[in-house]
């Protein structure tokens, strides 16, 4: 059973879509600092306490341990509560944090495109759903 987390200031990332006649919910909570296990690792902030969404790397605020975005990013999971659009079940899963190139069909513009998403399979259909990276 995965647990909701309290707000989105526990989370790297947080989506809710709605998908054909289900919906998705997807998160990545932060991890605990590797070196002082104190403080959760996050986005560096800037002198009036604003994070640095653009920043390359996540630092500790305790010990100021920092981590190169793409070799942190690896080591997280995504956890995903999600209502197939296919067999309308419903169902939990957590899968690694790696995005991965997919070919998904824009109905706006009739053509398909290729978009950074988070892969996941149905556990009752085995349909294959996608948590995209939001198009421009």
């Amino acid at each position: 059973m995965l647990n909701m987390p309290e707000s989105v200031e526990e989370c790297i990332y947080f989506t809710r879509r709605i998908v054909g006649k289900g919906n998705i919910v997807a998160w990545v909570s932060k991890q605990d600092c590797p070196q002082c296990k104190k403080a959760k690792m996050g986005k560096p902030r800037d002198n009036k306490g604003k994070v640095k969404i653009r920043a390359k790397e996540y630092t500790c605020p305790t010990c100021k341990y920092t981590a190169e975005k793409e070799a942190y990013e690896e080591t997280l999971t995504c956890d995903i509560m999600y209502t197939c659009p296919k067999c309308l079940k419903q169902g939990e899963q957590s899968v690694p944090f790696k995005r991965k190139k997919v070919k998904i069909f824009d109905s706006e513009e009739g053509t398909e495109k290729k978009v950074d998403a988070v892969a996941f399979a149905c556990s009752s259909c085995k349909e294959k759903l996608y948590v995209t990276k939001k198009m421009k």
